[in-house]
């Protein structure tokens, strides 16, 4: 395997849609306010997004590695090799199987935040937010995402999900959004609810699954405290709620935003899932649900600006 590869497979890139969701979507709601977008500014978001992101992927590698929560496997063990097979598309598996070491890993994350806070520095000189603002936004997000598995380790004592909570969702939406159009608003933050909620569903159906491995290595998840039970409850409040709150929006805001109920069939089999104990492939076809919805509600909001503009421009 080359070692361009390795670092490939070490970011994670399958994961990032839960980060760029929330860009496009604050692009999106920024719209009405500039009736242009600039691309410009677009691509330096994404890229600073996506760089904390993957960065934060590589040091919970190394930190999980650190811990013990990842530990290298016996392959000559039948259940080590059936668990491989099960969750290798789901787990990165980067230093228990010896693709890189962990000096690689921590250099590779540096790498990243630096190249990060360029990209950010860079927008700040194309967006016309203000720089003060945007620039607590950033270095705001920055460190949570290292310290959901580094320094204090959020993850580690049953709150990394709050840090997922406003990571992918009200701080990433609210900072492409000010980024793009140039000023502050409160509204995004009810917008970025569907995603997020979607975003923690995955990281609760990943938790659930590993139940058993994280009690027997010392760390306390929110799914640990809960229990089977009611984190399945928790798990259908999440894949729910969205929806309820896209029939809020549809009412009240505008129909044309329906397109994510078409997703509503597959969240129900998902759940079913969970309620049988059907685990080991949930958290990426949680993933594959945050896409969809993401996507569907994404497009929505753009079907629903082209609209009201033409609206305007008739009336």
């Amino acid at each position: 395997m080359h070692t361009l590869e390795k670092y490939l497979i070490a970011v994670r890139p399958w994961s990032f849609s839960t980060s760029m969701m929330p860009v496009l979507l604050g692009n999106a709601l920024a719209y009405p306010s500039l009736r242009a977008i600039s691309i410009i500014v677009l691509l330096l978001t994404s890229l600073s997004a996506l760089c904390v992101h993957a960065a934060a992927n590589l040091f919970n590698t190394y930190y999980d590695y650190i811990h013990g929560v990842d530990a290298p496997l016996n392959h000559n063990n039948n259940n080590n090799k059936e668990k491989i097979n099960d969750v290798d598309s789901i787990d990165d598996r980067t230093l228990i199987e010896g693709l890189l070491k962990p000096n690689d890993v921590v250099r590779l994350g540096l790498i990243l935040y630096t190249i990060g806070t360029i990209a950010f520095l860079f927008l700040t000189n194309f967006s016309s937010a203000k720089e003060p603002y945007l620039a607590i936004i950033f270095f705001g997000a920055l460190p949570l995402s290292f310290l959901y598995t580094g320094g204090i380790g959020f993850k580690y004592i049953a709150l990394g999900d709050i840090i997922i909570l406003l990571t992918f969702g009200p701080i990433t939406v609210v900072y492409s959004y000010m980024a793009q159009a140039g000023h502050y608003s409160i509204y995004p933050i009810f917008y970025a609810l569907p995603l997020t909620l979607n975003t923690e569903a995955i990281l609760h159906s990943n938790n659930t699954r590993d139940m058993k491995h994280d009690k027997s290595v010392g760390i306390l998840t929110l799914s640990i405290l809960l229990g089977k039970q009611y984190s399945y409850y928790l798990y259908c409040i999440l894949i729910y709620s969205p929806y309820i709150i896209i029939i809020y929006i549809m009412i009240n805001i505008s129909w044309y935003c329906f397109l994510p109920l078409l997703t509503i069939i597959y969240a129900y089999r998902l759940c079913e899932e969970f309620k049988y104990d059907q685990l080991i492939k949930l958290p990426n076809r949680t993933a594959l649900l945050n896409f969809l919805f993401g996507f569907l509600y994404i497009l929505s909001i753009i079907i629903t600006n082209i609209i009201q503009k033409e609206q305007q421009f008739l009336f």
